[in-house]
């Protein structure tokens, strides 16, 4: 169950209006995910929100779309995001991610995680050549 209620009508306030526009524009698509609706309750944190999102995710980079919603999609999954994990997943297939590609993706999000439990139960220092600041 939600924090916050879903605003009904938003689209009746104009800068909700113009975000969910954009929204549309940007994705090719007539539908706006719940995340964007219950974000609605706040117009300044709808826009500051998609603002950041468009600029990562739709906005054209040096990584391709398809590692973005990869990347993404094991950022979710590390923050255990269960609307993330699926938006993303099916952003990533959308962006071409096939079966394989998932598997290996799950492969590395769960040794990454293992070796962080175990790394951070340890507390193994950082090897020095690690280190930004130190000169090879």
């Amino acid at each position: 169950m939600s924090t916050v209620s879903r605003i009904h009508n938003a689209e009746q306030n104009p800068r909700i209006k113009a975000v969910f526009d954009d929204i549309r524009s940007a994705r090719g698509t007539d539908k706006i995910n719940n995340l964007w609706h219950y974000l609605a309750f706040d117009p300044d944190l709808l826009e500051s929100v998609w603002a950041d999102v468009k600029s990562v995710l739709v906005d054209e980079s040096l990584i391709d779309f398809k590692t973005k919603e990869m990347i993404y999609l094991a950022v979710s999954i590390a923050n255990s995001c269960t609307y993330c994990v699926h938006s993303h997943t099916a952003a990533a297939k959308a962006r071409g991610m096939n079966e394989q590609e998932h598997a290996e993706l799950l492969k590395i999000v769960t040794t990454a995680a293992r070796t962080n439990h175990l790394l951070n139960a340890l507390q193994v220092p950082v090897d020095p050549q690690f280190n930004a600041d130190t000169k090879a």
